[in-house]
């Protein structure tokens, strides 16, 4: 799943939830639209919470 983020100025826009990052690129240009001409966008991938679970080590235990 891909997340699609616009800052404007103050404002920041999570849009989505998409299936891919063209779908989200698809949406772009009709949100940049309405947004100011200084505006960032990115496209963030979504991580299940199981994935990163299985991949951390355990702490040390305090001796």
């Amino acid at each position: 799943m891909y997340l699609l983020t616009i800052r404007d100025g103050l404002q920041t826009r999570h849009i989505g939830p998409y299936g891919s990052p063209a779908q989200a690129a698809d949406d772009l240009d009709g949100l940049l639209a309405e947004c100011g001409e200084r505006a960032h966008w990115q496209i963030h991938e979504l991580e299940a919470p199981g994935r990163l679970v299985g991949d951390r080590q355990p702490l040390a235990a305090a001796a």
